[in-house]
């Protein structure tokens, strides 16, 4: 049977099998980039959320025309091939959304990441004494949840589309599916994934910064 990426990185780092996970680890590292048989594959969550927000799927061609302009000068996507890159899109469903609609919904457990090709997407933060801090506006280019499609943990604010938007929809299993059968692939989209968090992380920290020093 084939490993996984995953699963063969750790096994040359460890010169042997893995290691089990530990006892209080929540299940993902057991379960993420696995081949699981396709009957005990759950449904991604965007499934549901697709309906919910009357999503509607749009061309490939023209959603891989829209997501080499929105990533072209990503550096890990851009080391792509024309045919990895295609490879890639073929892996992605690309939707159109109304505006008005919340695409991501705070503190619900997440699969699933969104490119925003076209359109103007608010990121919003439920504040506990009530009311909605806007935290960014996503624009072409920007990537939503990804933090949720690495950890399927719960999402730390909520989407919305502002505008009628276009969106590429990168599920976990997708991506899943894409490390173990085109590994260059997927190890790509990943360090885009980490590099845009590690951005992110370095932003926040800077601001935490000079709000303790400004207090």
């Amino acid at each position: 049977m084939k490993k996984s990426l995953f699963d063969r990185i750790i096994g040359v780092a460890s010169g042997g099998d893995t290691l089990p996970p530990p006892a209080d680890d929540p299940g993902f590292f057991a379960t993420q980039f696995m081949e699981r048989p396709e009957s005990v594959r759950a449904k991604s969550a965007w499934v549901a959320r697709a309906l919910a927000v009357g999503a509607q799927p749009f061309s490939g061609d023209e959603g891989f025309k829209a997501l080499e302009k929105a990533w072209g000068g990503d550096h890990f996507f851009a080391a792509l091939d024309r045919g990895e890159r295609k490879r890639l899109s073929v892996t992605i469903e690309f939707v159109t959304v109304p505006a008005g609609r919340e695409v991501i919904v705070q503190e619900e457990r997440g699969d699933y990441a969104l490119v925003v090709l076209e359109g103007v997407v608010a990121v919003d933060r439920a504040q506990p004494a009530g009311g909605r801090a806007r935290l960014a506006e996503a624009r072409e280019g920007d990537l939503l949840g990804e933090m949720s499609l690495l950890d399927a943990g719960s999402r730390f604010a909520s989407c919305l589309t502002l505008t009628p938007c276009k969106l590429a929809v990168l599920t976990t299993e997708a991506l899943d599916d894409l490390s173990v059968e085109e590994p260059r692939v997927g190890m790509a989209v990943m360090a885009s994934v980490a590099r845009r968090l590690s951005l992110r992380t370095r932003q926040l920290s800077g601001r935490l910064g000079a709000l303790l020093v400004s207090g």
